[in-house]
């Protein structure tokens, strides 16, 4: 790929810098994988997220795979939720001159001038999980978050027969999947006239923030509480705890992700369902689609990830590939994520009921 002057100038400026790690709210994680060793072609892509959340955190293992699969370095950050923080770590990347910058965003709409940065800079920028909202970026690999929150809100109408008390859970509040997933929950309770939220806020998508929020309500609206909705399995997690210190049984729960706890939740039936969100395979789909943008190569540069809902009856099939059998996964990812940028879909990985 033919880049601008500027972009060649500033990534030979780099080559003085690259060995050394950053600390604090730019830190490059110097174990992360393709850090050991260099050559001429090896390409630098410089990722920041918005939090290790577990979702994250199985995500950079999917990252990890398919970096060391393809020869790729990764200066790895986390923003702490903290939007100044990720605008510091994005201009570090450009100030290096990095191959390409993949985002798992703290806010939708944040960014902007980043984004211009790394444009005129000729480095690809892609945005992963969570989406900037900006039409300037070169690529996006982003879940159909309305479908999963409408797919999970059916879930719990269907188990509560359209009627009852719901207390909803939110993920930071104006980050695209909090806005998103909370579109698809409203677009089907709207269909529910007998269904009350006595509640909903956001914990942050953590388990312990969950915790305390679900024990206030409790002390709140106690029996009467019927269902919880959260948008993200941690955040349903925490809810469970808090329900089962406070002695409550049979309240059910859905989530969104399909992490390891929520899978395990579902195989117990503490919760009624997740839709799969497999963090390790969409994650990777992210950095696949900035390596080949970085590298000039043909791509569908926006692929969609839509989540497979998961239940008692299919939680197994996704068991292995997050839990069991993770280890042979992971070898098989790399060349799992190629397959499915060819044909399209990006959530694809050999589950009961998929089709490639």
């Amino acid at each position: 790929m033919i880049r601008p002057l500027k972009k060649i100038t500033t990534s030979l400026a780099a080559l003085g810098v690259a060995s050394l790690v950053l600390t604090g709210c730019g830190a490059g994680d110097p174990n992360a994988a393709g850090a050991a060793g260099s050559s001429d072609k090896q390409l630098t892509v410089g990722v920041s997220v918005y939090d290790m959340s577990s979702f994250v955190t199985q995500g950079k293992e999917g990252i990890d795979a398919y970096a060391a699969a393809n020869d790729v370095k990764i200066l790895w950050n986390s923003a702490n939720l903290d939007v100044n923080t990720q605008a510091t770590q994005v201009d570090q990347f450009v100030n290096q001159g990095v191959d390409a910058i993949l985002v798992n965003p703290v806010q939708a709409g944040s960014l902007q001038p980043q984004v211009a940065a790394a444009k005129e800079a000729g480095i690809p920028f892609v945005d992963v999980n969570a989406s900037l909202k900006n039409d300037a970026l070169d690529g996006s690999v982003q879940p159909d978050d309305v479908a999963a929150g409408a797919q999970e809100a059916q879930m719990m109408m269907d188990k509560l027969g359209g009627k009852g008390n719901v207390v909803i859970l939110q993920g930071p509040l104006g980050g695209s999947g909090e806005i998103d997933r909370g579109a698809g929950i409203d677009s089907v309770l709207a269909k529910y006239p007998d269904v009350k939220v006595l509640a909903k806020d956001t914990a942050n998508w953590k388990r312990d923030e969950a915790v305390n929020k679900m024990k206030n309500w409790i002390s709140a609206f106690g029996d009467d509480i019927d269902g919880v909705i959260s948008q993200n399995d941690d955040m349903g997690l925490g809810a469970l705890q808090a329900l089962k210190e406070a002695g409550i049984k049979g309240v059910p729960i859905v989530g969104i992700d399909g992490i390891e706890d929520g899978l395990k939740a579902v195989k117990q039936g503490d919760f009624i369902g997740t839709s799969l969100q497999h963090g390790t395979v969409e994650m990777a789909a992210g950095l696949a689609v900035a390596v080949k943008l970085a590298k000039g190569e043909e791509v569908n540069a926006k692929p969609v990830y839509i989540m497979p809902a998961i239940t008692k009856e299919n939680v197994d099939g996704a068991m292995k590939n997050v839990v069991t059998e993770r280890e042979s996964f992971l070898k098989a990812l790399p060349e799992l994520i190629s397959e499915n940028l060819k044909t399209g879909n990006v959530a694809y990985e050999g589950l009961p009921g998929q089709i490639k």
